[in-house]
């Protein structure tokens, strides 16, 4: 199973910014999908969540301003934030539950970089 995440970049506050991420291999029955970041010093934590429902969840510091979002057919999550803040600067990480032939696990992809400036 290969994650490849693309977006992020150097952005001023106040500005938006979108990732993307795709998952492949074979055999895959995509399940849950998420955002984490983690910024220097601190914990990996939850951005935002979609279910293979479509159900999401965001974490309180970036609802309202972030909108999480997936492609079944490309098993593809996005993330859409604005209003970005300096404080949401951090390595962003996709991560997808992916069910292969009967056998659940959660996978990571390697991260991109979100830097914003004041």
């Amino acid at each position: 199973v290969l994650l490849q995440a693309s977006g992020g970049g150097s952005v001023q506050a106040g500005g938006c910014l979108s990732l993307s991420c795709a998952a492949s291999g074979s055999d895959l029955r995509i399940m849950d999908m998420g955002w984490y970041r983690q910024a220097p010093g601190k914990q990996r934590e939850l951005v935002a969540r979609i279910t293979s429902g479509g159900a999401t969840k965001y974490a309180d510091s970036v609802r309202g301003r972030a909108t999480i979002s997936r492609d079944n057919a490309k098993k593809s999550v996005y993330l859409q934030m604005n209003s970005l803040k300096p404080e949401d600067t951090a390595v962003y990480y996709c991560q997808v539950d992916i069910d292969i032939l009967g056998s659940v696990g959660g996978y990571w992809g390697r991260g991109t970089q979100v830097t914003v400036s004041s």
